[in-house]
């Protein structure tokens, strides 16, 4: 059961390591350019999409959803390695 929580904090944390490369990312357009960017972002826009439904962008630039994608997968992965724990 260990090596299974274990797998599971290690993808939330390479999960929310794509979240941070793709908002410092977004900041520099040369690096949006890139392959590896693209690949970053086909994989965090439609979750942080969902927080754009409720939370869109101050003034059109200062975008908040990061903020609670990052709350978001924090709680996710405290509840399924409880829930884990308790099995």
């Amino acid at each position: 059961m260990a090596y299974v929580i274990y797998t599971i904090r290690l993808l939330f944390t390479i999960y929310s390591l794509m979240l941070i490369i793709r908002i410092f990312g977004s900041w520099f357009q040369s690096f949006q350019q890139t392959s590896f960017f693209r690949f970053i972002a086909h994989y965090t826009e439609p979750y942080l999409n969902i927080f754009r439904r409720f939370i869109p962008p101050i003034g059109g630039v200062l975008d908040l959803s990061p903020i609670l994608g990052f709350f978001l997968l924090q709680i996710l992965e405290w509840g399924i390695t409880r829930l884990l724990l308790m099995l």
